[in-house]
């Protein structure tokens, strides 16, 4: 196991599932811990550091729901870790409660592993986001926390769909992104991905027939080139 793989840690009371998540997560690249409930997790994160939690809604205790907005609420860096919450509650506003606490992304149970796995790693990605500032493609800059692109010193008016594209194409400069981690960092559906990129190409491509910056990888997605 790469030391410097990313770090994740399951809270979830359902101990199979718990175990079922480790092997799945740890069999594809990352270092994984367990906690059987927030208290256990609280007590974890005392002594290592995470980059990402992946969190059960309901459980004795504590629930998680409550323990992602106390981990909000906090300081340092467990304050802005990231977090995805697992839940069998399928309504609309739970989806909206977890958000509104601060939770990165929601999944609902039963899921595909391959989709958590996607999730996962549009949420690293964009997590990263805050390590790297500005972008430079020709005339243009792009500032990745804010989302704000800027030529020639004027800014560029970007829709919010456009702007997270750019932000999930701009953390990782020069490395294609695939259609479907696009689609979940941005919340479309199908090709609707290819649509936002053809408008951002209008924007930023001299000729977008031609681009230059933002390009189709055949069998992988788009890439974004940087200076």
């Amino acid at each position: 196991m790469n030391d410097n793989a990313p770090h994740i840690l399951v809270v979830d009371d359902d101990v199979r599932l718990a175990s079922l998540l480790k092997k799945y997560l740890s069999d594809n690249g990352y270092r994984v811990s367990v906690a059987e409930s927030a208290e256990d997790a609280a007590k974890k994160m005392l002594g290592l550091s995470f980059d990402l939690i992946v969190l059960d809604r309901m459980m004795p205790g504590e629930d998680g729901l409550s323990f992602a907005k106390s981990l909000r609420e906090g300081s340092g860096h467990n304050q802005s870790i990231a977090i995805l919450m697992l839940t069998a509650m399928a309504e609309s506003s739970d989806r909206i409660d977890g958000l509104e606490v601060g939770v990165d992304d929601y999944l609902t149970k039963p899921f595909e592993p391959r989709e958590l796995l996607l999730r996962v790693a549009a949420i690293l990605k964009r997590s990263r986001q805050e390590t790297i500032s500005d972008i430079c493609f020709g005339n243009f800059t792009f500032n990745i926390p804010r989302g704000d692109l800027v030529q020639d010193g004027k800014i560029v008016n970007l829709t919010s769909s456009e702007q997270i594209l750019l932000k999930a194409l701009a953390t990782s400069p020069g490395v294609p992104v695939s259609r479907e981690v696009l689609s979940l960092s941005s919340g479309t559906q199908g090709r609707a991905v290819d649509v936002q990129i053809t408008r951002l190409r209008r924007k930023i491509e001299e000729d977008p027939k031609l681009p230059r910056y933002l390009q189709t990888v055949r069998g992988e997605g788009y890439v974004l080139w940087a200076d």
